[in-house]
């Protein structure tokens, strides 16, 4: 059976190097999971892997979309199912890696068939959000739907605002179309979960905000800058420069929001994947035993299907040996047996 690596863990973690080690041990592709790398023109806040990385592996879903281009998890699940079902052509593992939660579950779970917003209905409901607030929208997605009002974090915008979405276009609940049943796929999933000390992690997460300030992040902002309103620049290390661009914030002030959020949305991200109990969780220095936990997997799913065909072909046999009175059939009740 064709497999699917899924290498997860909160960012800053130590995802990128690994994945690469991985995908060169097993002389596959990387296909990213994750949501912002996907846009060409945010390299440095989002950590896209360098050329020099995209040299040593192939991958997939990087620098694809425009900053325009309306992208959602629906669409990333169709599309890595069909990228996956050409490259199982050509390789017998694929590595699939990132932090976005949702796109990860859309592949190895599958997503609720909803309904792709219209473009007139999602400029509508951005006006109402800019004119009106969060507020007001929540109190009307409890009038419209009253059976998500009471599950979603309705300090989440982007949520609430994408509920009433479907309200408005469909006419129907946004409950009606989540019907959460998890979709069967035809390759071997092996999840690989990777954590380290949370004051590790903090520490790796603020040396890589200061590097990505080194590398050029203020710059890489500023040429976006006429986009900030899109819902692709709704981003940490984005939102934050935007401000120290419109004179609201220092420099050094700034950078510290963008540590802090990005530590926040590390919690959230560990919080989100530790529900998973399909995840292995290893440190990132722990290559070996992961690599030897990749192999065991493959190898019981092979020692299972050896022992089902076994089985079937005693079984078969047995049913022919009786046919052709070469032996009987005793109750397994009965003492004795052939």
């Amino acid at each position: 059976m064709k497999t699917l690596i899924v290498l997860i863990g909160p960012t800053g973690v130590g995802k990128t190097e690994l994945s690469l080690r991985l995908a060169e041990h097993f002389r596959t592709c990387i296909v990213s999971a994750d949501s912002r790398q996907l846009y060409a023109d945010l390299k440095i806040g989002t950590a896209a892997p360098t050329p020099e990385q995209l040299q040593r592996v192939r991958h997939y879903f990087v620098g694809t979309l425009q900053l325009t281009d309306y992208y959602s998890a629906a669409q990333y699940e169709t599309e890595v199912l069909q990228l996956l079902e050409k490259l199982y052509t050509e390789h017998e593992v694929v590595l699939l890696t990132g932090g976005s939660m949702m796109y990860v579950d859309a592949v190895c779970k599958g997503i609720d068939d909803i309904p792709t917003v219209d473009a007139d209905t999602r400029r509508m409901m951005l006006h109402k959000y800019e004119t009106e607030g969060l507020e007001n929208l929540c109190t009307e997605l409890k009038l419209l739907d009253p059976e998500y009002y009471k599950t979603v974090d309705l300090k989440n915008h982007k949520r609430v605002i994408h509920a009433l979405e479907i309200c408005y276009m469909t006419g129907k609940t946004y409950t009606s179309f989540r019907t959460q049943q998890k979709k069967e796929r035809p390759f071997r999933i092996i999840k690989i979960g990777l954590t380290r000390d949370r004051q590790e992690l903090y520490d790796r997460i603020n040396r890589r905000v200061e590097q990505m300030i080194a590398d050029g992040l203020v710059e890489e902002v500023r040429s976006v800058y006429p986009y900030r309103t899109l819902n692709s620049l709704n981003t940490v290390g984005y939102k934050e420069i935007f401000n120290y661009l419109d004179g609201e914030w220092t420099l050094p002030f700034a950078i510290e929001k963008i540590q802090q959020n990005s530590r926040i949305y590390s919690r959230k991200q560990m919080t989100w994947f530790k529900r998973d109990e399909e995840i292995s969780w290893f440190n990132p220095g722990q290559e070996e035993e992961i690599l030897a936990h990749i192999e065991n997997c493959m190898a019981q799913d092979k020692d299972t299907k050896t022992r089902s065909h076994t089985d079937n072909f005693g079984e078969n046999n047995v049913k022919c040996l009786i046919a052709k009175g070469i032996c009987r059939f005793v109750p397994h009740s009965s003492a004795g047996g052939f």
